[in-house]
């Protein structure tokens, strides 16, 4: 799997979590069904709100993702709902026609790796 990352807004620059670290956070978090329609982000520019265009080639590549995804794996959620792992199974889910997807929700929120980074600075 190729390496990814979590990004949020805020005050002190964009904010970045490693994917993998989020994964191992949740791990033993039970696993719960979540109504697609409580993910908020489906209805946002999720994919490319830091940066990057939603060119036909970026969805196309996108789309890809989606068909390779297996929703064996649980999306990880934080505390509120917000999805930090797993947007593209969520829409695999939603392609599908399913009604929700398995979802591992953290109770805190962990500190982000990075602090005032772009993407294209990270480690990959």
């Amino acid at each position: 799997m190729r390496k990814q990352y979590h990004f949020r807004p805020s005050a002190q620059g964009l904010l970045a979590w490693d994917v993998d670290r989020l994964i191992a956070l949740a791990q033993d978090v039970p696993v719960e069904q979540l109504p697609l329609a409580d993910i908020r982000e489906l209805d946002d520019n999720y994919w490319f709100s830091h940066g990057g265009r939603p060119t036909v080639r970026a969805v196309v590549e996108h789309m890809r993702l989606v068909n390779e995804v297996e929703l064996d794996y649980p999306i990880v959620l934080d505390p509120d709902g917000g999805v930090m792992d797993g947007m593209h199974r969520a829409a695999r889910a939603l392609l599908e026609g399913r009604l929700t997807v398995a979802a591992r929700r953290l109770s805190t929120l962990p500190h982000p790796d990075y602090t005032d980074v772009q993407p294209d600075e990270l480690p990959y």
